[in-house]
């Protein structure tokens, strides 16, 4: 963790939201299109970690959102919350250095994507109707598992997890929109 990382993460405690960055900012727009790294699993249970993962689950509900990536509160590390829409109570899980391992070739265009950096905004994007994903959680245990959905008329968790992973690669649902000619 960085000097700087710590000093953000710290001047606040967990009752306290991160400021989300937004896409309407020049110097949060050029933030958000960072490329983020990876975090030392050894290092998550330090406590600057554990309070930074609390603060954005803070973030993340006061901003009603279904996910919220590190890099979208300044801290450019592969880490993101996502709300688990296919198990009951929709509990949030914490991503950290995911990696998705397989997906289809096709894509669908799932409807009304949205984003907590691009307010007042929607559009429809290209993502993969399932995908088989690795990452850790906040104890540093890997976890494995395949998510689906693409209807906002039941699960999507798989849309989640891939609109939160491209934030981690500096990538944003509008550089994913679907055309009027595309299928």
């Amino acid at each position: 963790m960085t000097q700087q990382e710590k000093i953000l993460i710290n001047d606040n405690d967990e009752n306290t939201p991160f400021r989300v960055l937004v896409v309407t900012g020049e110097e949060d727009s050029s933030f958000l299109r960072k490329k983020s790294t990876d975090i030392d699993i050894r290092e998550i249970v330090n406590p600057d970690w554990q309070l930074f993962i609390k603060r954005l689950k803070l973030t993340m509900d006061i901003e009603s959102g279904v996910g919220i990536a590190a890099v979208q509160v300044g801290i450019a590390r592969n880490l993101f919350l996502f709300m688990r829409l296919d198990k009951p109570e929709n509990p949030v899980e914490v991503a950290i250095n995911p990696r998705i391992i397989s997906h289809p070739k096709n894509t669908i265009c799932f409807e009304n994507d949205g984003c907590l950096s691009v307010p007042d905004m929607s559009g429809d994007t290209f993502r993969y109707p399932w995908i088989e994903v690795e990452y850790y959680n906040e104890k540093g245990e890997k976890k494995r598992d395949i998510l689906k959905g693409y209807s906002r008329e039941g699960d999507f968790t798989g849309v989640v997890f891939q609109h939160e992973y491209d934030h981690l690669q500096g990538i944003l649902y509008t550089d994913k929109l679907c055309g009027e000619n595309d299928n």
